[in-house]
């Protein structure tokens, strides 16, 4: 049995991934900002493997009472998923500075955050998923959205160097776009479901090698241009 910590995990990709770790019988901690009835459900029926722990990723308090909250038993997986879109609109004349700190404040210190608050029951062999997105890669030839782009390439780059940092304990990092997904960020015409993005982490999750700590992949296993 694994015990697996997921951010974000009210909705979308969390969900299905607290879903799919339960039925492998793995304990979840789950960390949504906000529980919804779909988690709620599914920690009823999990038979206590999965329990909630509400826990908003852009406040130092929070995390810390959340992390607080799960005990003190190690840690097999982290699954940073919670995100947002960020401001949409063209912001070229104008950017709404409130949004583009909220967003930075989820999407790149929330995962930070995070696994400061969890990394002393993190040891050898531990895994850390940080769920990316193809727009924070320079190569892809996207204009637009910029702070969630910008963002991302953040999150991109700030897991490399942790991933060094951690590579002589033993934690292993990756980043993971995670396709293009029918969830309420991705819109119900997306090119794959939740179940299959969550599949493709889970076992990314679990073969990742040392040697590849800090790499960039797609949810099908496939390495990602920088």
């Amino acid at each position: 049995m694994a015990t697996v910590v997921i951010t974000g995990a009210a909705r979308g990709i969390g969900l299905a991934l607290a879903a799919q770790h339960v039925a492998a019988g793995d304990r979840v901690l789950a960390l949504p900002r906000k529980a919804s009835t779909e988690l709620e459900d599914l920690a009823a029926a999990s038979g206590g493997l999965l329990t909630i722990h509400p826990c908003d990723v852009a406040s130092d308090a929070s995390v810390r009472a959340a992390a607080a909250g799960t005990g003190d038993g190690p840690i097999d997986v982290l699954y940073n998923v919670a995100g947002v879109a960020g401001p949409v609109a063209d912001e070229l004349e104008s950017a709404d500075w409130d949004a583009w700190n909220e967003t930075f404040a989820i999407m790149v210190q929330g995962p930070l955050r995070v696994l400061q608050a969890f990394l002393p029951r993190m040891g050898e062999g531990a895994r850390v998923i940080n769920v990316t997105s193809q727009l924070g890669a320079s190569t892809w030839p996207m204009g637009g959205y910029y702070a969630y782009a910008a963002a991302k390439a953040a999150l991109n780059r700030l897991t490399r160097s942790i991933a060094i940092d951690l590579k002589p304990r033993g934690v292993i990092l990756g980043v993971v776009h995670p396709g293009w997904v029918q969830t309420q960020l991705g819109g119900p015409h997306a090119q794959i479901s939740a179940d299959e993005s969550a599949a493709g982490l889970r076992k990314l999750a679990a073969e990742w090698p040392l040697e590849d700590t800090g790499g960039f992949r797609k949810w099908n296993g496939e390495p990602h241009d920088w």
